[in-house]
C-alpha cells in the first residue's frame, strides 16, 4: 500500500507537468519539455493511464520486499540486466557482428531504441531463473568442493584458473575494437589504482598528487624516445626506456617522501596535493619548453613493438596492460603478506604504537611512496605509448581523485577490490558514453549509495569490514 501510494504521488507529479507543459512555457527550465516528450512519458495513453501504470508498477516493487529473499534477489538482478542490455544495445550490435549466425539469433531481441519485448522476456526469465538456481545449489555445491581431497580441490582451481586465463586471451578478439579499448583504458587505472592501494590502503598515507608520479614517468618516456626532442644526441626504444621512465617515478616517490615523513592525515594530503600541482605547473613552463614542449607537450612516442609487431591498437594493447596488471597484482599481493605488507598495516592503524614497537617510519614511509610511485609509472609509461603522446593538461586532479574512488570503492586495502572499482568506475561509464553527462549522474549517485550502504566498498578488505561494522558484530556476539 506505502509502495502505491508513493508511485501515484511520483506519477501525479508528472502528469502535472504534462498538463501545464501546454500552457506555460517550461522550456526556460526544461529544455527538452517538448510535446513528443509528454507523448513518450504518458505511454501515449493519456494521463489517466500514467497514474494507473505509474500506481501499479511501485505497488509491484515495494510487494518484492514480501517475497523470499532467493526469489527477490533473482527478479531485482533480472530486471537491472534487462534495463543494462536495452541501453547497451548499440554496443553489443556491433560486438555481435563478427559472430556470424550466432549475431542472428541475438539481434532479433533489439528492436530499433532497446529491447523487443520478447527479447525482454527472454532476458529476465534466463537471468533470473539461473541466479534462482544458482542461490538454492550454492550450498550444495560448495559442501561437494568441500569434501573433495587436497589433489581434487588443487586440479579444480588449476582448472578454473587455466579456463579464465582462456577467457581473458581470446575477450579482445571476441569482443571487437570499442570494448577492448575500454578493457585497456580499465586495465591502466588498475595499475595505478594498484599502486595508490598500497600508499592509501597499505601504509594509509592519503595521497591526492598521485597523478605527478604517472606525469613523471610519461615525460621521461616522451623525452627518451621522441624524435620531437631535439637535444638528445638518440633515441630508445619503448622497452629500453621503459626501466627509466619506472625508475624516474621511483625516485621521485623517494623525494616527495622525504619532506613530508613527520605529516600524516590532512596535512599530509595538502602536501601531496601540491606536489602534483606543481609537477604540472612545471611541465606548462618556459624553462623548460626547450626540452620537453612546454604546453605543445611531447608527442610521437615511441609505441611498444614485440618482435614484428607494433601494438597499437586496442586489440594488442589490451595484452601488455593485462601483462603489466597481473605481474604487478602479483607483487602487491606478495608485498601484502610480507613483513613490510604488515608493517604498512601497522603504520596504517597507529603510527605512534607501530613507532613505539620499532618499527622504523622512516623506511617504511619511503618505501611505500616509492612502490607506489614505480607502479604508476609503469601505467604512465604504457600510456604514454598507448597515446604515442603527454600533455600538461593530461596531469589534471581529478586524475588523482578518480584513482582514489576507484580505490576506496573497491575495497581500500583490496587487491581485488582496486580490480572491481576499475570496473565501476571506469569501464562502466566508458561503456555510457553515448548518454555524454548523464553518465557522470550515475557515476555520482553510485558514489553517494555506496558511501552510504558499502562504506567498506564492493570487496572489501576483511580488516576494513570488521572495523566498519565493529558495532554490528559486538551486537550479533552479545545477542
Amino acid at each position: 500500500a506505502s509502495g502505491a501510494l508513493a508511485g501515484l504521488v511520483t506519477a501525479a507529479i508528472v502528469a502535472a507537468m504534462v498538463l501545464i507543459g501546454p500552457a506555460i512555457n517550461l522550456r526556460a527550465m526544461f529544455l527538452n519539455a517538448t510535446p513528443n516528450l509528454y507523448t513518450i512519458i504518458t505511454f501515449k495513453l493519456g494521463v489517466v493511464a500514467l497514474l494507473i501504470i505509474g500506481t501499479a508498477i511501485s505497488a509491484a516493487m515495494a510487494g518484492l520486499r514480501l517475497l523470499p529473499a532467493a526469489l527477490r534477489r533473482a527478479i531485482l538482478l533480472a530486471l537491472a540486466v534487462v534495463v543494462l542490455v536495452g541501453l547497451l544495445q548499440d554496443l553489443l550490435r556491433v560486438m555481435l557482428q563478427g559472430w556470424g549466425v550466432m549475431a542472428n539469433l541475438f539481434l532479433w531481441m533489439f528492436a530499433p531504441r532497446g529491447l523487443t519485448i520478447p527479447g525482454a522476456i527472454v532476458v529476465f526469465v534466463l537471468v533470473a531463473g539461473g541466479n534462482y538456481l544458482w542461490q538454492r545449489q550454492r550450498e550444495k555445491v560448495q559442501k561437494r568442493i568441500r569434501a573433495l581431497p587436497p589433489a581434487g580441490q588443487r586440479n579444480l582451481r588449476i582448472a578454473s584458473l587455466g579456463a579464465l586465463v582462456v577467457i581473458m586471451l581470446l575477450l579482445p578478439q571476441v569482443l571487437g575494437p570499442y570494448p577492448s579499448e575500454v578493457m585497456v583504458l580499465t586495465g591502466i587505472f588498475a595499475l595505478w589504482g594498484l599502486g595508490l592501494n598500497i600508499v592509501v590502503g597499505f601504509a594509509g598515507l592519503l595521497d591526492l598528487g598521485y597523478v605527478a608520479f604517472y606525469g613523471i614517468a610519461a615525460y621521461i618516456m616522451g623525452v627518451l624516445t621522441s624524435p620531437e626532442i631535439s637535444f638528445m644526441p638518440f633515441h630508445l626504444g619503448f622497452w629500453e626506456a621503459l626501466p627509466f621512465a619506472v625508475g624516474g617515478a621511483l625516485l621521485s616517490g623517494i623525494i616527495l617522501g622525504i619532506p613530508v615523513l613527520g605529516m600524516r592525515g590532512d596535512y599530509l594530503a595538502i602536501v601531496t596535493l601540491g606536489f602534483g600541482e606543481i609537477v604540472r605547473l612545471v611541465t606548462l613552463s618556459d624553462w623548460l619548453k626547450p626540452y620537453i614542449g612546454g604546453s605543445n607537450g611531447i608527442t610521437r612516442i615511441a609505441r611498444p613493438i614485440v618482435g614484428p609487431w607494433e601494438l597499437s591498437t586496442p586489440q594488442t594493447l589490451y595484452y601488455l596492460v593485462l601483462a603489466a596488471c597481473l605481474i604487478v597484482g602479483f607483487i602487491a599481493m606478495r608485498l601484502k603478506d610480507s613483513r613490510m605488507g604488515r608493517t604498512w598495516m601497522a603504520l596504517r592503524e597507529d603510527e605512534d604504537v607501530a613507532e613505539a614497537m620499532g618499527i622504523h617510519l622512516v623506511g617504511t614511509k619511503l618505501a611505500a611512496f616509492a612502490t607506489g610511485a614505480a607502479m604508476a609509472g609503469l601505467g604512465g609509461a604504457i600510456m604514454a605509448g598507448k597515446v604515442s603522446s603527454i600533455y600538461p593538461h593530461s596531469l589534471h586532479l581529478l586524475i588523482s581523485i578518480n584513482i582514489l574512488c576507484l580505490v576506496i570503492v573497491g575495497g581500500m586495502g583490496s587487491i581485488p577490490g582496486v580490480i572491481v572499482g576499475s570496473l565501476i568506475l571506469v569501464g562502466a561509464p566508458e561503456l555510457l558514453r553515448e548518454f555524454a553527462e548523464y553518465r557522470l549522474f550515475f557515476y555520482g549517485a553510485l558514489l553517494v549509495f555506496m558511501m552510504l550502504r558499502k562504506p567498506e566498498g564492493f570487496w572489501p578488505e576483511a580488516t576494513h569490514m570488521r572495523e566498519l561494522h565493529k558495532d554490528e558484530n559486538l551486537a550479533a556476539a552479545s545477542g
